[in-house]
């Protein structure tokens, strides 16, 4: 007879030094982590509750506990899309799920979930939004960082990505406005962001407003990230953004992303894969879709002061699959 066991347990892990996006600043990441645990082997997923989308600890925690006997008598990682709402507490759940049925297996979840098997991955570096000084400064302190994201609010828009430019002359570019933007604004910056050689402006408008962007011909490709959470969303999306941002929180877990990913791409859509400040064990499962990626965003540990043991290696702007002992 299965003897399955369900736990979880609130983590405080702090920053290197303070975050901030265009809605403020964080200084600790607090994440759930879930464990299911059957005949020796435990699965364990990671997620963060996002206060933006309605979520709380308290509230993700209790969605989590409520599938504690569904769960425990065996419920299949399939059945979660079925029983759970998308969100950070079914990516947990999940998550650990997909742990557990490769530990029992035997086989690595990229094979379970038929992708490619993941290999070192160009991801971004992010640096957070700050005075222009600052933000140039810390594009400096990344080095040769192949690839930057910069985090944007509606002010000084061009002026903070020239500094960015200047200190890293040769890295590729992106930036996120996370929804701080309206039409007029990415009118009149986005030609100047592209003869800085921005590839792709993240969610310029908020969630909601992009219809504004049909019949938009940009000059640097924008990618819904608040407007995009899972594959329902994805018909909203043709003719507004060329690429989504897959977030595991948002899809709530593995498994929806993949369907997302595949039916993006069956649609011409591009994929980006991002991630919320949180360990190497959040990670871990955003990196089976690399594969389907033109941008990869995995760098949330090293916005950490510490990392898990057998967290992802980082190395030269490249991020490392994850070992078995992390996840997967």
């Amino acid at each position: 007879m299965r003897q399955r066991k369900l736990a979880l347990r609130t983590e405080f892990w702090p920053l290197a030094q303070p975050f901030t996006i265009s809605r403020g600043t964080k200084t600790e990441a607090e994440v759930l982590v879930v464990e299911v645990s059957e005949n020796g082997h435990t699965g364990r997923g990671e997620c963060v509750p996002y206060a933006h989308y309605g979520e709380t600890m308290k509230n993700v925690r209790e969605e989590v506990a409520s599938r504690k006997q569904v769960v425990e008598d065996g419920m299949e990682r399939d059945a979660l899309l079925y029983v759970s709402s998308p969100g950070a507490g079914r990516n947990a759940l999940d998550a650990a799920l997909w742990d557990l049925e490769a530990k029992l297996r035997g086989s690595p979840v990229w094979d379970l979930a038929e992708v490619p098997e993941p290999k070192p991955t160009l991801t971004a570096q992010t640096i957070s939004i700050g005075d222009v000084d600052r933000m140039g400064q810390s594009a400096l302190d990344l080095g040769l960082a192949p690839l930057i994201k910069v985090k944007l609010n509606a002010y000084d828009v061009v002026t903070r990505m020239t500094a960015v430019r200047l200190a890293q002359p040769k890295s590729r570019l992106i930036a996120d406005a996370n929804e701080a933007w309206d039409m007029d604004l990415l009118l009149e910056v986005a030609p100047a962001l592209a003869d800085l050689g921005v590839e792709m402006i993240e969610q310029p408008l908020p969630a909601g407003e992009d219809k504004a962007l049909a019949g938009y011909e940009s000059p640097v490709l924008l990618c819904a990230d608040e407007s995009c959470h899972i594959l329902d969303d994805l018909e909203a999306m043709a003719g507004t953004y060329g690429m989504i941002n897959i977030k595991l929180d948002k899809t709530g877990g593995l498994t929806e992303a993949l369907n997302l990913a595949r039916a993006a791409k069956a649609n011409g859509i591009k994929i980006m894969v991002g991630c919320m400040v949180a360990t190497s064990l959040a990670m871990a499962p955003a990196m089976m879709l690399a594969s389907f990626a033109e941008f990869v965003d995995l760098d949330g540990p090293l916005l950490l002061k510490d990392d898990r043991e057998d967290g992802l290696i980082f190395e030269r702007g490249y991020v490392h699959p994850p070992k078995s002992s992390l996840w997967g």
